[in-house]
């Protein structure tokens, strides 16, 4: 089942939030919740990165790359790299993927690769 992460447009400005927000950053006029999901595009380029060593026993790998992306419509997003050596600028693909689970939970979040 492909999944996606959505971003939220504001029905009044039309200015895209991510992560969602109860009020509009733009505008602060949107009290009754009026956004419009949109799903975030896959492709970005890769901002800044860092390596994770010391993970929670959930995670069942023993070091993590985090980077955050900005994708091709300028919303900024923070995913998991799965690329051996990262450099800022490189162009990346994303794909929303299970990136930890519990004994019953699974939580998905966006993996990224070279592109």
């Amino acid at each position: 089942m492909k999944r996606d992460i959505y971003a939220y447009r504001c029905r009044k400005c039309g200015h895209l939030h991510y992560p969602y927000r109860m009020v509009c950053a733009k505008c602060g006029e949107n009290e009754h919740n009026e956004f419009d999901p949109e799903p975030l595009p896959k492709a970005g380029t890769l901002l800044t990165f860092t390596e994770l060593y010391a993970l929670p026993g959930d995670f069942e790998v023993p070091t993590l790359g985090l980077g955050i992306v900005e994708l091709e419509n300028g919303i900024r997003i923070t995913g998991q790299l799965r690329i051996d050596e990262p450099a800022s600028g490189m162009k990346v693909i994303g794909e929303v993927e299970v990136v930890r689970s519990e004994e019953y939970e699974k939580y998905y979040g966006m993996v990224f690769c070279e592109a």
